[in-house]
């Protein structure tokens, strides 16, 4: 029987085994394959087990003194740390030996020193590595292998959590695990009186090397402790061999009083040193898997005591805090909790939320710099591994979102340059993070999308990525880091989706990249859109979408892909057309229509072809967006396209212009659609600024008003009150071929018509009546010149419309304001309904160059009877005579008069008779001399003026 090591980190008595090759570690192993994964460059592989608790350290250096930054092998040689000075050969002799013909024949402080001097990252995410991955300085920054071209890594191409995109297929190095088995055999035959001495001896030079970092500190005490051991160590020890012994014994004593004092006189120690801090979270680590409450009170204690006084006593200043032995101790207790997730094995799950708490309470309470950052990145990515072998698909986390945030805030603090991986191990990790239960809620989502995409998409373009590193001697492989950053910001959304397996959650994805899809730099929009290409490319070949949803948001982001289809990158362009492409196969692929995807990829190779035929590639692809998106999809994607014409690149407007003048015309737009579709246009009309644009916007308004005139019209009208005129050029556009225009006059006055009586009028609601909207509208429409033609053909009907219209309004007496009018007073005022029925009366005659009536009545002050309930029958045959005396349409008038007759309001039928009646009962005979006015009686002087052309109404007819 031997000692075997279980899962978790204990030992048991299990069968013989076989010894394996102790030239190399064990490889971690994931589904049934032996990976590696890369350390960071301040680690020496040795005899160290590679086990959860072993964990890496950050590169970042505290202010003040320091251990040197050596190897382990090279330190023992410099210092006789352990064994004896170098050079002597006496009883220790065999080490100093031993060391020389293992350490390589490069130094490895050399190789070392020349990495940090590169300014390369160190590894957080593994500590095992072999030596010839360590010898090369830009190593670390491998490019991925497939990010360019295959979108789903498999097998040891796929990046996760442990080996960070790296691909090994190197032999695993060597592990110590038979050594720490061996020596944990021989701690536990020592009696407790012993284990009590061996602690009291360790810790006593851990005290000395701590106190004279740079001095030889020989300690016989601790060198005949290990040779009591008579321990046959194979490979040089690591710098934290003391801790990992320290805690090695602390672990197997059973006095739960000793323990605690040694924990205690453990934090105790100075937490400047980054090798400290580690040594100090490994013993910690190892005595918890065995004393878990004990290590959990001590770090409580410490936590009130220690900690709080530290924070406290040096609130935000610029100042360095005059007490370095304490300044760094919460990144100490955040590496602890780390080492206790990763020792704790299957007890962890009781004790992860309380861990988590612990670890985000530390970094919100600590001064943020290098320090912190590493400490908290490390001790997650030990907890994400704990959980990762140890939970289980039922368990609920709760405590993951505020982790998640404290990882998007370190996100939020890196420079705007690449030095180093952190970018890409914040992803991972939130990606590993984020596969825990339960999901994640939409707005942490939202915000780990946010975060992330701002990190990666600000960077400087890629061809300037070097040139904007600080100072350095050797830069690092820029390029490469930014490759394996993008990598993990693809995996995320790949992992988002494979979470929620729906249309509505790739939308929720694509949504937030919409802001970097519009961006005015070049760099932001190619990131973007080959995010996107890639993750769409994805889904359409991996992932089976669950669900046949039809969210609208689908039709904005297919628009906005289109209006990137004339990007001055020739990348963009390339990959916004596939992507509109694999948007419309993931629709078919949901309906099943094979016809459908076999023509979308005759589109899709079509599309590869030369630009020339860039038109007839616009109409396929229109016709194929109406034959799969749904109503509300589709109103989207034309909203899409009427903001992109307000934009200030003058191909996007010309493209978004032809876009939306082909959608029309191939009759997409279904009835509706019409009012979202004018209300956006209307919206946007004021900020389209180039006029070849703003030209085919009016003829696609033209096709539309052809092909749905009634709910043009009725859109239109409710648009916004008439006398505004921000409405004008869309009813210049409806009156660009005569019949349409004569349809548009016909229906204004039907709207002229729907009089509702006065009980179901409220006085507040007046300007929501749609005959005063249809009044309003008809005489700003006099006023253009593009109806001049349609209003003298409908002269009849409107002139009987307007006095019906004006007898309504006595009839709900709202008079305010009609006799109140100057007409030499010009302002911006609009006039009341009264007003504006009797202007309109007035410009009918106007207009359509029937002065002499106009000025007949003026002259006779006839329109003031019109302003007046009591005289408005007198004001009506005075009109009716003059009409009669000019020969104004007579016949068309008597028409018109004759339908109204037929009406059953009272008002149509009183109109109706003073028109026909008036004439016949006082005949009046035309002078020869049109151009002056007849006597109107013989008790009647002419009026002075008589044959000059009077003054109009004050509103002038449209220059434009």
């Amino acid at each position: 029987m031997v000692l075997v090591r279980s899962r978790q980190g204990s030992l048991q008595r299990g069968a013989p085994r076989a010894r394996p090759d102790c030239r190399f570690p064990a490889a971690t192993r994931q589904g049934g394959h032996r990976r590696l994964g890369p350390v960071c460059l301040g680690q020496r592989p040795g005899w160290g087990p590679s086990r959860p608790q072993e964990q890496t350290r950050g590169h970042a250096r505290p202010e003040g003194p320091q251990l040197p930054m050596m190897s382990v092998g090279d330190g023992i040689l410099r210092t006789g740390w352990l064994f004896g000075k170098q050079g002597q050969l006496g009883k220790r002799g065999f080490w100093t030996h031993f060391l020389r013909r293992r350490v390589p024949t490069e130094p490895w402080d050399q190789r070392l020193g020349d990495s940090r001097k590169e300014g390369r990252p160190e590894n957080l995410l593994s500590r095992e590595v072999t030596l010839s991955m360590v010898a090369t300085p830009s190593e670390g920054f491998s490019c991925p292998h497939w990010r360019s071209d295959c979108l789903s890594p498999t097998g040891e191409q796929k990046l996760d959590i442990e080996h960070l995109g790296r691909v090994s297929t190197s032999k695993p190095p060597n592990d110590g695990s038979l050594w720490e088995e061996a020596l944990v055999s021989k701690i536990r035959t020592m009696s407790a009186l012993q284990k009590s001495q061996a602690l009291e001896a360790v810790q006593c030079h851990i005290r000395e090397h701590t106190q004279l970092i740079r001095k030889e500190v020989p300690n016989a005490g601790l060198q005949e402790l290990l040779a009591a051991l008579n321990l046959k160590l194979k490979q040089p020890l690591e710098k934290t061999f003391l801790f990992r012994f320290y805690g090695l014994i602390l672990r197997e004593c059973a006095c739960v009083d000793l323990v605690r004092r040694h924990l205690a006189s453990l934090l105790e120690l100075s937490h400047q040193s980054s090798g400290q801090r580690e040594g100090i979270a490994v013993a910690i680590g190892i005595v918890s898997s065995r004393h878990m409450q004990e290590v959990w009170t001590t770090l409580e204690h410490v936590g009130r005591t220690r900690f709080l006084r530290t924070v406290f006593t040096s609130p935000d200043s610029q100042q360095p805090e005059p007490d370095t032995h304490w300044r760094w101790a919460g990144s100490t207790s955040l590496l602890c909790y780390g080492q206790m997730a990763a020792h704790a094995g299957a007890q962890i799950l009781p004790w992860v939320d309380n861990i988590v708490s612990r670890m985000v309470y530390y970094f919100s309470c600590s001064r943020y710099d290098k320090i912190l950052k590493t400490s908290f990145l490390s001790a997650t990515i030990m907890l994400l591994k704990a959980l990762r072998q140890n939970s289980t698909p039922s368990y609920k986390f709760s405590q993951i979102p505020e982790l998640i945030q404290c990882l998007l805030c370190i996100l939020q603090k890196e420079p705007n340059f690449l030095t180093t991986l952190f970018r890409e191990k914040i992803i991972l990790v939130i990606v590993g993070l984020s596969n825990l239960r339960p999901s994640l809620k939409p707005v942490v989502k939202s915000q780990i999308l946010q975060t992330c995409l701002r990190s990666l998409y600000t960077l400087p373009p890629t061809e300037t990525l070097r040139s904007s590193l600080p100072p350095s001697d050797v830069a690092p492989d820029v390029t490469a880091l930014y490759r394996k950053s993008m990598q993990a910001l693809d995996l995320l959304l790949q992992s988002l989706i494979s979470e929620n397996k729906s249309v509505d959650e790739l939308c929720f994805i694509l949504q937030h990249a919409e802001p970097w899809l519009k961006s005015d730099s070049s760099h932001e929009r190619q990131r973007a859109v080959q995010t996107i290409f890639l993750f769409l490319k994805y889904v359409v070949d991996y992932v089976g979408l669950t669900e046949e949803a039809t969210p609208s948001m689908l039709g904005h982001q297919i628009g906005l892909l289109m209006l990137l289809w004339r990007d001055k990158e020739p990348v963009t362009q390339s990959h916004a057309h596939q992507c509109v492409y694999l948007l419309l196969q993931l629709l078919t692929q949901q309906k099943g229509s094979t016809s459908e995807f076999t023509y979308l990829n005759k589109m899709k190779n079509f599309e590869a072809n030369a630009r020339k035929k860039s038109e007839m590639k616009f109409y396929d692809l229109v016709k194929v967006l109406d034959g799969n998106l749904t109503v509300a999809q589709h109103t989207q994607l034309v909203l899409t396209l009427l903001r992109g014409l307000c934009s200030h690149n003058h191909l996007c407007c010309d493209l978004a212009s032809q876009l939306l003048l082909m959608i029309v015309e191939d009759h997409s737009i279904k009835a509706e659609q019409v009012a979202e579709v004018l209300q956006g246009l209307f919206q946007e009309l004021p900020s389209i600024i180039f006029k070849n644009t703003l030209q085919t916007v009016m003829q696609a308004v033209s096709v539309l008003g052809t092909q749905h005139t009634q709910e043009t019209v009725e859109v239109i009208l409710s648009l916004c009150h008439p006398s505004e005129r921000q409405v004008i050029p869309l009813w210049k556009a409806l009156a660009s071929n005569t019949q349409l225009a004569r349809k548009v006059l016909t229906l204004l006055y039907m709207k002229l018509r729907l009089r509702p009586p006065k009980e179901l009028v409220r006085f507040t609601q007046q300007a929501e009546l749609i005959s005063l909207l249809a009044l309003g509208t008809i005489y700003e429409l006099l006023y253009t010149r593009e109806y001049k033609a349609t209003v003298r053909w409908s002269f009849a009907g409107v002139l009987v419309g307007l006095l019906t219209q004006l007898r309504y309004l006595f009839e709900l007496d709202v008079v305010d304001g009609i006799s109140d009018y100057q007409e030499d007073v010009l302002d911006g005022k609009p006039l009341s309904p009264c007003r504006t029925c009797l202007e309109a009366l007035k410009g009918l005659f106007w207009t359509t160059n029937y002065w002499e009536v106009f000025a007949y009545l003026k002259l006779l002050r006839g329109w003031e009877l019109f302003e007046h309930m009591e005289t408005y029958t007198e004001g009506v045959t005075l009109l009716a005579r003059a009409m009669a005396h000019y020969d104004c349409e007579v016949k068309a008038v008597l028409g018109q008069a004759v339908i109204s007759l037929k009406s059953s309001e009272e008002r149509d039928n009183i109109v109706a008779i003073l028109i026909i009646t008036e004439p016949r009962a006082h005949p009046v005979h035309v002078s020869e001399n049109r151009g002056q006015l007849p006597e109107p009686g013989p008790e009647q002087p002419q009026p002075a003026g008589a044959g000059h052309e009077p003054e109009g109404p004050q509103q002038c007819p449209d220059a434009s």
